[in-house]
């Protein structure tokens, strides 16, 4: 058996970074960036207030409280007409510019007004609630390094830095396939020896989820012209395609014939469970993933393989999910087979402690456990873990950790 290492390995160095394209901002959520991203404006813009408020000078402060003839009042959005002189204060919303002559502003709730006049009730320092130009940001400031993943902070920046467009590895194309005579997804009544297709949607919505664009080549029966028709032409259009069933040792060879008759391809025996088979290499440029077509295999071959191959391509300098510790809330048990086993596990937050517990039904042809699971279990071969052990967790689903 092939060591998960060699295996995750031989895939991510065949998996090409794509070449750079300048992409909309609308479009780059979760898009890493392909250079450096210099400001060339300052953030903010001018110097505003935090408040609203009176702009003031603020020695005109000292002694208060003290009366201040009003001026001008400043909106958000609006310049200031007049400067601030001494006994002076012009009116002003979060956000506005300072005027010429203040260097303060003192918030409306320590402020009474009766006509132009206004009484301030608190004296104030030199830059009180004022942001200067360039708070956040300064021009010539590097914001953003190359390799950058920009999430909807990194955007809001690029939006107020004035830029539309930023240079970026652009989002996958990848193809599902499903093969198998067995396989039905009409919704019909099942025929003796049928079976409901799950894993293309299940696979198509995987990678929707991690930022990939999810082209549906159908579902294909055993036939060797139609699989190789479908691998094809599915390479004409998508960056990657993923393929489930036909790579076990004893299915039918007609995923595998046709694999090796298009493509340059490595059929291994990976030391994990499950998802022990899999498939992986290239037709002319493009990687083809070849997974079980057990449906927990699937997933998990996709999780270990398909997924960090696919965000190597996409320029992520951590293609695989970073391992967190975790503490078996029960025993996590398992038998020496020489294999590092992935257990569906619950994961929970308690007292500032990642717990996992088991899922119940841990066969590889058994979907629901995954449904109930947000976590997998790293067991190295051996015995498996006792209450209280520290385990590696790969979190699935982070979001729904109560």
């Amino acid at each position: 058996m092939v060591p998960i290492e060699e295996a995750q390995t031989y895939v991510l160095e065949r998996c090409s970074r794509r070449a750079a394209i300048s992409t909309p901002v609308s479009e780059a959520l979760g898009l890493v960036t392909a250079t450096e991203v210099i400001a060339a404006e300052s953030i903010p813009p001018f110097a505003n207030t935090a408040m609203d408020g009176f702009a003031v000078r603020s020695s005109d402060s000292a002694g208060a409280p003290v009366e201040l003839h009003i001026v001008e009042t400043i909106a958000a959005g609006h310049n200031p007409k007049l400067t601030v002189g001494a006994g002076q204060a012009s009116r002003i919303m979060t956000g506005a510019p300072i005027p010429e002559g203040a260097d303060a502003v003192i918030m409306v709730e320590k402020t009474s007004v009766k006509d132009d006049v206004v009484t301030v009730q608190a004296a104030v320092e030199k830059g009180n609630h004022i942001r200067p130009a360039g708070d956040d940001v300064e021009i010539g400031e590097l914001v953003f390094s190359a390799g950058t993943v920009l999430t909807a902070g990194h955007l809001g920046v690029l939006c107020s830095l004035g830029m539309n467009e930023i240079d970026v590895y652009p989002r996958l194309r990848v193809g599902v396939i499903s093969t198998g005579d067995e396989l039905v997804d009409d919704g019909g009544v099942l025929a003796p020896g049928q079976i409901r297709d799950s894993n293309r949607r299940t696979l198509i919505s995987l990678l929707t989820g991690d930022g990939f664009i999810a082209i549906d080549l159908g579902l294909v029966p055993d036939d060797e012209a139609a699989i190789e028709s479908a691998l094809v032409n599915g390479t004409d259009h998508c960056d990657a395609i993923i393929t489930s069933g036909g790579v076990s040792m004893g299915d039918f060879d007609y995923v595998k014939a046709v694999l090796d008759r298009v493509g340059d391809m490595r059929w291994m025996q990976v030391a994990i469970k499950p998802a022990k088979p899999l498939a992986f290499g290239t037709i002319g440029h493009t990687p083809i993933f070849g997974l079980p077509g057990n449906p927990v295999s699937s997933m998990v071959s996709y999780e270990l393989f398909g997924r960090p191959g696919l965000r190597a391509m996409m320029g992520f300098a951590q293609p695989l999910r970073t391992p967190i510790k975790g503490v078996a809330a029960e025993p996590l048990l398992r038998r020496p087979d020489g294999k590092t086993h992935y257990a569906r596990v619950s994961a929970s937050y308690e007292d500032g402690t990642v717990l996992v517990r088991s899922v119940t039904g841990q066969g590889s042809h058994m979907l629901t456990s995954m449904a109930r699971s947000n976590a997998l279990a790293v067991l190295q071969n051996g015995d498996g873990c006792d209450t209280g052990d520290v385990v590696d967790v790969l979190l699935l689903d982070s979001v729904n950790i109560a």
